[in-house]
């Protein structure tokens, strides 16, 4: 699959999840949001650990729980903490920041070197992000505002990380995904009996909103996502990111009645390109190492093209198996 197919089949996990508001709200029992991430987590892990027919084996044991606990058991808690201090716009702000943690650690973690470009990338995304969600009557909360910057670390420190430790031999994605949301859900759910209490009594309604998340909007969604972590830099996967507010934000006006200012649109409009842009700046920065090694002979450069050949370079390098 080439690498255009692999980026607009990652794509569809922001987007997906871009839905998790309008289906919230407009099908799922209110105000239990922990209770919420643990119907998403659980039932799909256990349902993907089943259909791979894989458990983990040795140090894939804690490695699982690690990585369930960041991209799961530790992010859905601290997103929802922050959605229920800060206002909408402003936790999804800081959400948007998850890129430029993704684009530090990769550099620390796995020797991806993002170019300048792809940090304005990243930073003009969050901007046109802020241009779609943020309000002037937006109050901050600093325990909020904690709960959000830790929660979009502790996802880019999943992403990184399981970028570093890629899969044991013969294991596929599904069933590392599987992995992870059964880990995360196990996590959440004391979290969720100390603050939330009994589980609600569900409906028809609720039946259909949580078989919609567990399926489709955590189960295949976390799936695509870290099959191309597998496939794609952990920069690029974290840039398609602005997407998934980009869709709340189009759901809304589509299914929900809610309007668009002039400038959200102008804010999505950006964000879009932002997201476009980097996709685009990662691809070439993937292609130029390739076309560097299958070089038949020595090139020689000027020092100014030698200096802007290493700034812009992004190296991509295959997962590290443990």
């Amino acid at each position: 699959m080439n690498r255009l197919a692999t980026v607009a089949l990652t794509a569809l996990a922001p987007i997906s999840w871009g839905s998790t508001y309008a289906v919230a709200t407009e099908l799922l029992p209110p105000d239990r949001p922990l209770f919420t991430g643990v119907m998403r987590a659980l039932p799909a892990g256990l349902l993907l650990t089943v259909l791979s027919r894989r458990l983990p084996k040795g140090e894939w044991w804690w490695k699982s729980a690690v990585l369930g606990a960041l991209n799961i058991g530790a992010f859905f808690p601290l997103l929802f903490l922050a959605a229920y201090r800060l206002p909408g716009g402003v936790a999804a702000v800081l959400g948007s920041a998850g890129p430029l943690f993704v684009v530090g650690l990769a550099a620390l973690v796995l020797g991806e070197r993002a170019s300048l470009r792809t940090v304005l990338a990243a930073v003009t995304g969050a901007l046109g992000v802020s241009m779609v969600v943020l309000t002037a009557a937006a109050k901050l909360d600093l325990i909020g505002i904690v709960a959000g910057v830790v929660s979009s670390a502790s996802m880019a420190a999943g992403t990184v990380l399981t970028k570093r430790w890629g899969r044991p031999d013969g294991v596929g994605p599904l069933a590392m995904t599987g992995w992870q949301l059964t880990a995360g859900g196990l996590i959440i759910i004391p979290i969720a009996a100390l603050l939330e209490g009994a589980p609600p009594a569900l409906d028809g309604k609720a039946f259909l909103g949580y078989g919609y998340m567990m399926l489709i909007n955590t189960g295949t969604a976390y799936w695509l996502w870290f099959r191309g972590i597998g496939k794609l830099s952990a920069t690029s996967v974290t840039l398609l990111g602005p997407l998934s507010p980009l869709t709340a934000a189009v759901i809304g006006w589509a299914a929900l009645g809610q309007a668009l200012s002039p400038v959200q649109l102008v804010g999505m409009a950006i964000a879009f390109g932002a997201t476009v842009a980097g996709q685009l700046f990662a691809a070439r920065a993937a292609a130029r190492p390739t076309a560097e090694a299958g070089a038949s002979a020595p090139q020689s450069f000027s020092s100014a093209e030698k200096t802007d050949r290493n700034i812009s370079m992004d190296l991509t390098a295959e997962p590290v198996r443990r």
